[in-house]
């Protein structure tokens, strides 16, 4: 296939690229009537040509696409770079130094594992919110960040100087996919005289807000994004693609969140899981890059593998808005020009598997929860969703409390507000002691930190059911958004303006996605009005949104307890689902983010903002939301302010020494890491080793948990807080770690012993087995000793109710091998690969479900974990009472091949037997591979060693 051409590139020069016109004109006439994201994956097929892992058949394959029926082949996708952040590149990085001491065993070069194509890791996930509403927050918070986390940094240092083509941004700078909209994103790239789109993967699963940008790229588990750093093409099954035609205008008072929480709740409805989406029409081309951002950003929300819109003009002024040279910004517009991708296509201009259309006009003020982003609610309508929910089961999505229990307030006494509360992280000094008393120290390990402390009156508050504990303005979904981060300070100007104030049992915290919105919120002088509301900035990173909220005020946390109150938070993230934020809080809402600022003052959920007010002013009259909620002129008025090239230059121009507390962080030298064997945040894990089961039936299983429908990967592996009495937290006691420094799961993801305990310990996952509790519990029916948890367990015939942990430590010893049966979207959210790791790790053979969740199915064939459906999803039902039965998984011995079909077998304690069929959800060739070696990290590393022999 003869398509290398040439075209001029920004600064006057020819290049060489790969022609999809030229490839047109041999044979394929329908090429430009293509959806332009399958377009781009073609260039990728393309380029790549060599006969083994790319051949001209799989060119063939998807230039002869067919949106209508688009086959079942599989595409080979070679990305160009991989972008990782810490939580989840931490234990990457740890795996490819296993990799690494692995391929030195069988006496191969270390160096022979290096990453083939650019890997960029943001550390963004690591900061908490210890202490908020003060202007001291931000440097306190990061204090208490380099301490907790130097080892890990300590690790991530010896990567820098290991690996030749992985690159660390430092901590402060901002949030992996804020940064890499803002900096590492480049539109094109070239190698070797060839220039290619800009196209990735990442190692969280909202790394699709790169597709606002027209960059083709989508979130993976680690262990997938370790095989496309080390060469191997990121293979999956041909999708559809579903175009959403948009068209009309957003109306006055609407915010691109409104949009984005709608068009999340029109396409999980309509069902876009394992497929692309693509937004085109007048609507789209309208829409600021920034709105394209905060759409595709929600692709995981609404189940896509992406939510894409084209490259155009739009993105070019964004891209020369933000600091890219004008050479890279014509190259880019030239390169998508000579190969017919530019521009946002209007109706009828590309053929797509569905096509949506929504009128932006009909978008109205909206929130989403209090479990999942797709559960929309109208702004009117809260007051009476959230009272309707009070009364409703738990298994309807409610909170399944009494109606006599709604009007309970609890009396609350505090020192300080809210934000100033830091549980047992930091420790006050005793009147007289050394330190003065104004002073504050960590109580953690490492150097010692003083801090100033504020002095307070004593608080008296009331906390009612609804009341509001957290406010937070945080998450690269909106705080990469100019036009709703300027609503919200305006919002709080008004407020201020007006007398209003925040209740002082709402904890406030501003966490932007890049220092650029500092300086953009400083240039407005917006930033005094947010500071005034308490709304002070607390660090650069992903904070609430990911569960790093930090405690709540003791006085608080005790009242929810005491009271068994449903409070709420509110938090312009985008995700809710149960215990992420706060595991005290069952009742999070996603908003924009001048919404949480009104939602701040008003100091509940449980009301109708359009009809009820905010609360009074300073002469005492009541303040209503449109009083306070900023025209669309006045957010324009502020814009300019956002996109100043010199801002994005400077503030990006030397990211390594960005942060002078990164500069002091020293790692190890050297091609092979010195494991510390003492250590409770790095170890060697044990993926390589043991064989595989693959090729064997699974006789004789133990249902390690049965679950219902949208269990997350944050049910199945937490990121947030370690209990103490969990068997994580007894593990890290038992390692002389205090209750004090056991950090998050999220940041030991580089310590297997830490996250396999921590597997399946959400404390609000519910094993149908353990009926009325949550936690990480199951019903043991092994003949081991195990320990008793102190949690009431109604027990079953012979069972022993016990942690999830031992029971499989118990059957492991027994050589009992486990399965895990679940419902609909088993493993939705997070690109969490510990989600699998720790499945594996916990002896579990195979998950049987009505539905996977796309990256997560991929993780657990990445770790060797069969994936398995119902044929018929009602045939759970036949299996969901049956705890304590044993299961066989038969057909799937001998050679595999993709979607085959197999039976499960349950034998039940009084002797009978229930047969089902499944479908083995091994989608691809590529995925039998993986399955059959162990896993995608013992298959790469005898792939490497094979071709260095």
């Amino acid at each position: 296939m003869d398509t290398l051409k040439t075209f001029t590139t920004g600064n006057g020069t020819e290049a060489k690229f790969y022609s999809l016109p030229a490839l047109a004109e041999q044979g394929f006439p329908n090429l430009s009537k293509l959806p332009v994201s399958i377009r781009i994956v073609l260039e990728s097929v393309l380029r790549n040509v060599d006969g083994r892992k790319v051949t001209e058949e799989d060119v063939r394959n998807l230039a002869n696409y067919d949106p209508k029926t688009p086959g079942d082949y599989e595409i080979p996708f070679t990305v160009a770079r991989i972008v990782l952040q810490d939580f989840t590149g931490v234990p990457l990085l740890v795996d490819v130094a296993a990799m690494r001491d692995a391929a030195v065993a069988k006496g191969a070069d270390p160096s022979s594992v290096e990453p083939l194509v650019p890997v960029d890791l943001v550390v963004d996930h690591s900061v908490q919110v210890d202490f908020a509403g003060s202007q001291l927050a931000l440097d306190r918070n990061m204090q208490i960040e380099f301490i907790r986390n130097r080892e890990r940094y300590e690790f991530l240092k010896w990567g820098q100087q290991a690996f030749d083509t992985f690159s660390v941004v430092p901590p402060g700078v901002g949030i992996v996919h804020q940064v890499n909209l803002e900096y590492l994103a480049k539109g094109v790239l070239s190698k070797e005289g060839v220039y290619y789109p800009d196209t990735l993967v990442g190692t969280d699963s909202h790394t699709t807000m790169i597709n606002g940008l027209g960059v083709v790229g989508w979130g993976v588990g680690g262990i997938e994004a370790e095989a496309g750093m080390l060469g191997q093409p990121v293979t999956f099954l041909v999708p559809e693609v579903v175009g959403v035609y948009l068209h009309g205008k957003l109306t006055e008072g609407v915010t691109a969140t409104d949009l984005t929480l709608r068009i999340t709740e029109i396409l999980r409805n309509h069902g876009v899981v394992g497929k692309f989406v693509e937004f085109h029409g007048p609507g789209a081309e309208a829409l600021s890059l920034p709105d394209r951002a905060t759409i595709a950003n929600m692709a995981p929300e609404y189940g896509a593998t992406m939510g894409f819109f084209p490259i155009d003009g739009e993105t070019i002024n964004y891209l020369r808005g933000t600091g890219r040279s004008q050479e890279l910004c014509q190259t880019v517009e030239n390169y998508y020009k000579a190969q017919d991708l530019f521009g946002i296509p209007q109706k009828g201009e590309c053929e797509y598997t569905d096509l949506l259309e929504l009128d932006l006009s009909t978008v109205v003020p909206a929130v989403s929860g209090p479990k999942r982003p797709q559960d929309r609610i109208d702004v009117p309508q809260l007051r009476d969703r959230f009272n309707e929910l009070f009364t409703s089961s738990t298994n309807e999505g409610g909170f399944g409390l009494e109606l006599s229990e709604r009007d309970k307030a609890v009396e609350v006494n505090m020192p300080e507000p809210a934000g100033y509360a830091v549980g047992s992280l930091l420790t006050k000094p005793e009147p007289g002691g050394e330190r003065e008393k104004n002073e504050m120290s960590t109580n953690v390990p490492g150097p010692s930190v003083v801090m100033t402390e504020d002095a307070f009156d004593p608080i008296q508050t009331t906390l009612r059911h609804g009341s509001v504990v957290i406010a937070a303005i945080t998450s690269c979904t909106n705080t990469s958004n100019p036009s709703v981060m300027l609503a919200a300070g305006l919002v709080a100007k008004k407020a201020n303006e007006l007398g209003l104030t925040v209740a002082p049992f709402v904890k406030t915290s501003l966490g932007p996605g890049s220092r650029v919105v500092t300086d953009y919120l400083d240039a407005t002088n917006l930033t005094k009005e947010l500071d005034q509301l308490g709304f002070q900035t607390v660090g650069y990173g992903c904070t609430t949104c990911i569960g790093n909220s930090g405690p709540l005020h003791p006085a608080i946390e005790g009242a929810i307890k005491d009271g068994n109150l449903v409070v709420a938070s509110v938090l312009s993230g985008n995700r809710n689902f149960e215990a992420r934020i706060h595991g005290s809080i069952k009742s999070n809402f996603l908003m924009s983010p001048p919404l949480v600022v009104a939602y701040a003052l008003a100091g509940r959920v449980d009301l109708d903002l359009t009809t009820e007010p905010l609360g009074n002013d300073k002469n005492g009259n009541p303040v209503f939301l449109k009083d306070i909620w900023p025209s669309q002129e006045e957010i324009s008025q502020q814009l300019a302010s956002a996109l100043k090239p010199e801002v994005y230059q400077n503030l990006y121009g030397d990211v390594d020494n960005a942060n002078p507390k990164w500069g002091e962080i020293q790692g190890s030298t050297g091609a092979t890491y010195a494991w510390d064997n003492s250590s409770t945040y790095v170890q060697l894990p044990p993926f390589f080793e043991g064989g595989s089961d693959a090729g064997k039936d699974i006789i004789g299983a133990r249902p390690l948990g049965i679950f219902g429908d949208s269990v997350t990967t944050d049910h199945i592996s937490p990121a947030g807080a370690i209990k103490e009495t969990s068997p994580a937290g007894q593990y890290l006691l038992s390692q002389g770690v205090e209750k004090a420094s056991f950090n998050s799961f999220g940041a030991r993801r580089g310590n297997d012993r830490v996250m396999t305990r921590g597997t399946f310990g959400n404390v609000r996952i519910k094993n149908l087995m353990c009926p009325g509790i949550e936690g990480g519990y199951t019903q043991y029916f092994g003949a081991k000793e195990v320990a008793k948890p102190d949690t009431e367990i109604t027990a079953l015939g012979n069972a022993v109710p016990t942690f999830i942990y031992d029971a499989c430590m118990a059957y492991q010893e027994e050589g009992i091998p486990l399965v895990v049966i679940g419902g609909e979207d088993y493993g939705m959210g997070s690109s969490r690969d510990w989600a699998a790791k720790g499945t594996r790790l916990l002896g579990v053979k195979a998950v049987v479900t009505k539905s996977f969740e796309r990256i997560h199915r991929s993780n657990l064939i990445g770790m060797g974990v069969l994936p398995l459906n119902f044929v018929e999803t009602s045939d759970y039902d036949k299996i969901a009472s049956l705890h304590e039965a044993t299961f066989d998984i038969v057909g799937i011995s001998g050679e595999l091949s993709p979607m085959q079909s197999a039976t499960l077998i349950a034998h039940g304690a009084d002797g009978t037997k229930v047969e089902v069929p499944l479908k083995v959800r091994l989608d691809t060739p590529a995925e039998v591979d993986y399955y059959t070696s162990g896993g995608i990290l013992p298959y790469v590393l005898d792939q490497i060693l094979s071709a260095s022999n």
